[in-house]
C-alpha cells in the first residue's frame, strides 16, 4: 500500500518557514542532499501546494544549467520525471510532469492509493500537509531538524487540535548537526 509521507526541513522551534517567509536555513549540505535524493527515489507521486510548486519550478529546466554538478543533475532528472499534482485555486496551468488537482486532497490520495504498487505519495509544503493531517491522511512524518531557532512563521506540524500518537521508525544525525526523525502514525 502507498504510504502518504510528509518530509520537510524544520527549525528546532518547529517552523518550516520563518516569520520573514524565508527558509534559506534549510539549504542542504552534500550529505543531506544525498539523503534527500535517496528519499525522493521512493516517491511515486508528489502532491504540492502552489507556493512549493512555484519554488520547485526551477528543477523542471535545471538540467539545462551548465553549472550544475553531478548530484544536482541527478536530483533534477528525478524531480523532472516525478509525477506531481498541484493544489491551487489561482493557477490555471502547470508545467512539466505536473497536473492540477481535479479533486480534493482526500480524493486525490484515495485515487493514488488505489493504483498498483507501493511507492510513497509525498506531500510537500506545510499548508497542504496541515490539511492532510487534519483529515488523518498522513502515514509518516519525516522531519529534518535544523539547528536554528527562527522565532515564528509557518509551523511544520499542523495545529489541528487533536492528538496523534507516533512511533519512531528511524533517526539519523548528520555531520552538520541536522537530525532526521522518521515517525509512523500509530493506528
Amino acid at each position: 500500500m502507498h504510504r502518504v509521507t510528509y518530509s520537510l526541513g524544520v527549525s528546532l522551534d518547529g517552523y518550516a518557514v520563518g516569520p520573514d517567509g524565508r527558509f534559506d536555513w534549510t539549504a542542504p549540505d552534500e550529505e543531506v542532499f544525498d539523503f534527500v535524493t535517496a528519499e525522493i527515489r521512493q516517491v511515486g507521486c508528489h502532491l504540492l501546494g502552489r507556493r512549493l510548486y512555484e519554488t520547485m519550478l526551477y528543477w523542471e529546466t535545471a538540467d539545462q544549467d551548465p553549472s550544475l554538478d553531478g548530484p544536482m543533475r541527478e536530483w533534477a532528472a528525478l524531480w523532472k520525471a516525478l509525477p506531481k499534482i498541484v493544489f491551487s485555486t489561482t493557477l490555471s496551468t502547470v508545467q512539466g510532469n505536473a497536473r492540477l488537482a481535479s479533486g480534493s486532497l482526500a480524493e486525490e490520495i484515495e485515487r493514488l492509493r488505489a493504483e498498483p504498487g507501493d511507492a510513497d505519495i509525498a506531500i510537500g509544503g506545510a499548508t497542504l500537509a496541515a490539511e492532510a493531517a487534519a483529515s488523518g491522511l498522513i502515514d509518516e512524518y519525516r522531519a529534518r531538524v535544523y539547528p536554528v531557532l527562527v522565532g515564528g512563521g509557518l509551523p511544520f506540524f499542523p495545529r489541528h487540535g487533536r492528538r496523534v500518537d507516533l512511533e519512531l521508525v528511524e533517526t539519523h544525525t548528520f555531520g552538520s548537526g541536522i537530525v532526521y526523525l522518521r515517525h509512523r502514525v500509530a493506528r
